[in-house]
């Protein structure tokens, strides 16, 4: 497909977008009730669906197929993973959704300021502001170096206006109305993504010549659909039970205590159908990721039979770009138009939701909105923060741009990912020590410090550990060398 093709589908799919929001807010208006919870009138069933959007990112779209043939031999041991996302998932359902409609959230951090004191609060917002930043600009960075790649570079643009283009059409749609605007906006961008994994298996399974239950059979005679890794514990990182309690944690944190995700579900009327969305959420987020690795399969039997190599960026085998190489360079126009609208109904479903919630846990968290008189000057205020992360998100990027090191970047990200385990370790101590109160001021130097000391254990874990690896079960870990620290810096009430 040619590089002016993609650009005018690309915009094409912005204009729709532009579309909705100008509609959608013409009729809801701009007012910070409506940016921050939808007037709390959002119907269930389409935040469920929307939020497949947001928690599949591009990264996901592309990475997640392109990892089924990785050299480490990968295969399908993602899925482990998701299952132990969905067990989170009814966690998430059952614990903390009561908790925070109990106590009428906007911002989930709230929570932490009655429970633990003014320091833990602000602590818990900041380690959300700092992880979902530098994870919503690692995730747009990777999409746009492909868009880069197979599209901008064809035309002399240089990445950081491509980066400044798609973040500014981001914020054009969503400044105003915010969730109100996002709910839809993210309904639409996921019709989308998952149209594009049903479509691609079906043009794939086209070429190959098998129906769906042939190219069920194939996938599954394969030698990339193994499923479940039980053999050493130890060193095996992709273990089941590693990734079934990885799954569940992370799941927990970067889910239940991620202010972008739980914005939606604080939407909804009440928690009922707060809890009817996160159950038919979860049960579609399982069939989806396994459609996902099943494309992954069919991509690299559909190479192997084409003689098409992974693709080379800068020296090293990118299984990430296995996806749109195919799509891009081999498919006829449709297909590959599918597999756009996919990759970039994924990656921006992701990235505006983010920055809204960026937006809403700085104004609610430190702006302190929510006890002011609302007014028009707090409207603009609310658009100047806005406005800012879209700013701070850019700068981001072209750091990992200029950075040009994919270590150092998985680091930045995998750093990232680790403060949520003080985040984890502050609403485990809240909620199970109810009889315990903290000495405030020093809890931000235990979630200073409980990261360090994670990353020190996951560095010397084969010493102290008989040879033990670690995957995404660290964040217990995390968790935990944070709630021991509270535990130390707490004492006993007569407050049940």
């Amino acid at each position: 497909m040619q590089p002016s093709t993609i650009l005018f589908f690309f915009i094409a799919y912005f204009l729709v977008l532009f579309s909705l929001s100008y509609i959608i807010g013409k009729k809801s208006g701009s007012s910070n009730d409506t940016f921050f919870k939808a007037n709390k009138q959002a119907a269930w069933y389409l935040v469920a669906f929307g939020m497949i959007g947001t928690a599949l990112s591009g990264v996901t779209f592309i990475s997640v197929p392109g990892e089924v043939g990785a050299a480490a031999g990968q295969q399908f041991k993602y899925f482990q993973f998701v299952l132990g996302n969905a067990i989170g998932f009814i966690i998430v359902a059952t614990v903390l959704l009561p908790l925070y409609y109990r106590l009428n959230l906007t911002s989930i951090y709230t929570y932490i300021e009655t429970r633990l004191g003014l320091y833990s609060y602000k602590t818990a917002s900041f380690i959300f502001l700092l992880s979902r930043t530098i994870g919503s600009a690692f995730r747009l960075y990777l999409v746009v170096i492909v868009l880069q790649h197979f599209v901008f570079d064809h035309f002399k643009i240089p990445f950081f206006l491509t980066v400044l283009l798609s973040l500014a059409l981001i914020f054009a749609y969503t400044y105003k109305g915010g969730l109100k605007t996002i709910i839809i906006t993210d309904t639409l961008q996921t019709f989308f993504l998952v149209s594009s994994v049903f479509f691609t298996i079906y043009f794939i399974c086209s070429n190959l010549n098998l129906d769906i239950f042939e190219a069920l059979e194939t996938v599954k005679d394969s030698s990339y659909s193994k499923i479940f890794f039980f053999d050493d514990f130890v060193t095996n990182k992709f273990h089941f039970v590693k990734q079934i309690l990885g799954g569940i944690f992370v799941t927990i944190a970067m889910v239940g205590l991620d202010q972008d995700l739980m914005q939606k579900n604080l939407s909804c009327k009440n928690i009922k159908e707060a809890q009817k969305n996160m159950f038919t959420f979860t049960g579609i987020f399982v069939i989806i990721n396994l459609f996902f690795l099943s494309v992954g399969a069919l991509l690299y039997i559909y190479a192997s039979k084409h003689n098409i190599q992974v693709p080379i960026l800068n020296g090293v085998a990118r299984t990430d770009l296995l996806f749109p190489e195919i799509a891009f360079n081999h498919f006829s126009l449709v297909p590959a138009v599918v597999f756009l609208l996919g990759l970039t109904a994924a990656t921006f479903a992701t990235t505006d939701s983010a920055l809204t919630a960026l937006t809403t846990s700085f104004c609610i968290d430190f702006l302190q909105m929510e006890k002011k008189v609302q007014n028009e000057k707090m409207v603009k205020t609310r658009h100047t923060v806005h406005l800012a992360f879209t700013i701070a998100l850019f700068f981001v990027i072209l750091l990992f741009y200029f950075i040009n090191d994919d270590s150092v970047v998985s680091m930045i990200f995998t750093i990232a990912s680790y403060t949520y385990g003080p985040l984890l370790g502050l609403f485990t101590f809240g909620i199970l020590f109810k009889n315990r109160n903290v000495k405030d001021k020093i809890v931000p130097y235990i979630c200073l410090i409980s990261p360090f000391l994670t990353l020190i254990i996951s560095k010397n874990a084969s010493k102290l550990l008989h040879g033990y690896v670690f995957d995404n079960e660290l964040i217990i870990i995390n968790a935990s060398i944070t709630c021991i620290g509270l535990l130390l810096i707490s004492k006993k009430t007569n407050i049940g």
